[in-house]
């Protein structure tokens, strides 16, 4: 009896220990988000007034997708405080939105790469380890998306 008392206020401390926890995360999230988000737009308005928005529209979307991500994340917490379960298709998103964020940096650095015209040797070996990495996260992103597609059939249906 005594010991079902000690054990019960144990895990009501545990909770509230983990729902604390994961409020902090919320708003260190939060405040990460809008902080990058208000660098994106600063960079934005930089580039548009001084008319040179396409040199700095890769670091722009590099912000944009990170705010997603962290987005994503704080959606991630925010239904693990309320339902004590962590869910995994969330985390599931972050990777997909992660690998085309990936993806769409290292096509923009290898467009510029390319520009020049002369392959130098290294030039090259980088070419080859980008064209490498976009394959690899071409099929990453495949997996992820028949990850969730596979989550998502077999979650149960919510009664009306």
């Amino acid at each position: 009896m005594v010991e079902e008392k000690y054990r019960h206020h144990f895990e009501d401390y545990t909770r509230k220990a983990e729902v604390g926890i994961y409020a902090v995360l919320a708003v260190l999230l939060t405040v990460t988000a809008i902080a990058s988000l208000a660098d994106g737009a600063v960079m934005l308005w930089s580039g548009i007034r001084s008319w040179s928005i396409s040199t700095q529209t890769l670091q722009v979307l590099d912000h944009l997708l990170v705010v997603l991500m962290l987005v994503e994340i704080l959606h991630t917490v925010s239904i693990s405080i309320r339902s004590h379960i962590l869910v995994t298709e969330p985390f599931l998103v972050v990777g997909l939105i992660a690998s085309i964020r990936r993806i769409l940096v290292i096509t923009l650095e290898a467009s510029t790469l390319t520009k020049g015209g002369a392959w130098a040797g290294e030039s090259e070996s980088i070419f080859h380890a980008s064209m490498v990495e976009l394959g690899l996260l071409g099929l990453l992103i495949l997996i992820l998306v028949f990850s969730i597609t596979l989550l998502r059939r077999s979650a149960p249906a919510k009664e009306a």
